[in-house]
């Protein structure tokens, strides 16, 4: 019989968690919102309750000997050996916490249950989930970058994941592209985050449509309530020809494929799937992207270079912490 493990993504929306087999799947998964208000140990009894559901009702009908744990994937910078998170941008409340143990002390007081945690970054989780059962598969050496409210990415290196020395490789978003520009991110400026996260694309198309003599159609979409635009409306727009909505995507584009040549002149990666909810837009950013990362790279540097839409969804992270699992 094949291993199996519960694979989890700790959000600051919600709690996603999936009965992973190794060869075939998510047999099953779950969702839970976010109790943000109970802090870190309100969300470990969260935590601690949907993992003993899912294996108790996995147990039904899988060998609970083949069960070889829980991979838990959040936000934050993560010590994987001491298995602490640190700052979670999108919990509020949280500083420097124990997660693994506290969650491993609450499932044997609480569920009695006694289970191995890993515990990594959800960036890093969904990397390996990609690398193993998603568009990575045939990618020795690749960066994810996941494009949404933020930028994260994760590094996958001779098909392991590549922490760094301090569990914070990866962290694309905070790459430096234009140092005295007026973007600001957590205080830095010029931050790829700062530049093509959720709000900087708003903020951009906002200011691109008032610099239009002729304006744009994506009004139509938010009623011309621009505190309403979103991604989704540029998206649709674009694709029904409007130029305002279509320049931005090429500004976003090109502003990504400038990060990415950074990541290949400094590591030589030339393989990137890209994934999050801002990467539903497609080739609308891929075209722009690839065309800048080979314009910002030495002709010998060409070879390889490839951009390629994520596979798994917001299903990676579940899959890669599985995975972490089953070593």
């Amino acid at each position: 019989m094949s291993p199996w493990a519960i694979g989890i993504d700790l959000g600051g929306t919600a709690i996603k968690a999936a009965v992973v087999d190794k060869e075939s799947g998510i047999l099953t998964d779950s969702r839970i919102f976010t109790d943000t208000a109970s802090g870190p140990q309100g969300i470990v009894r969260q935590l601690a309750a949907i993992i003993a559901d899912l294996y108790r009702a996995a147990s039904r009908t899988i060998d609970p000997l083949n069960f070889a744990g829980v991979g838990l994937g959040a936000p934050g910078a993560v010590d994987t050996e001491r298995g602490v998170l640190s700052y979670p941008p999108n919990l509020p409340g949280w500083s420097i916490f124990p997660l693994r143990d506290e969650l491993q002390k609450c499932l044997k007081e609480q569920e009695q249950l006694s289970m191995q945690v890993i515990l990594d970054n959800d960036a890093n989780m969904a990397a390996f989930g990609e690398a193993v059962y998603g568009a990575g598969r045939e990618f020795r050496d690749f960066l994810m970058v996941t494009l949404g409210t933020g930028v994260g990415g994760g590094i996958v290196l001779n098909r392991k994941l590549y922490r760094g020395a301090h569990g914070t490789a990866g962290e694309v978003g905070f790459m430096i592209l234009d140092f005295e520009g007026p973007a600001l991110h957590a205080g830095i400026r010029g931050t790829l985050e700062g530049l093509i996260g959720k709000k900087a694309i708003v903020a951009l198309a906002r200011r691109m449509i008032e610099a239009s003599p002729s304006g744009s159609s994506v009004g139509k979409l938010c009623n011309h309530d621009y505190t309403r635009l979103s991604p989704r409306h540029l998206e649709y727009a674009a694709h029904e020809g409007d130029k305002v909505s279509l320049a931005v995507w090429e500004r976003v584009g090109t502003i990504l494929g400038v990060g990415l040549a950074n990541v290949t002149a400094l590591m030589d990666i030339r393989k990137f799937v890209i994934g999050g909810g801002i990467s539903a837009a497609g080739n609308l950013i891929f075209v722009p992207a690839l065309n800048q990362l080979r314009h910002s790279m030495l002709p010998t540097m060409h070879e390889g270079l490839e951009l390629v839409p994520a596979f798994l969804g917001n299903k990676a992270g579940m899959y890669g912490a599985a995975a972490l699992c089953f070593g």
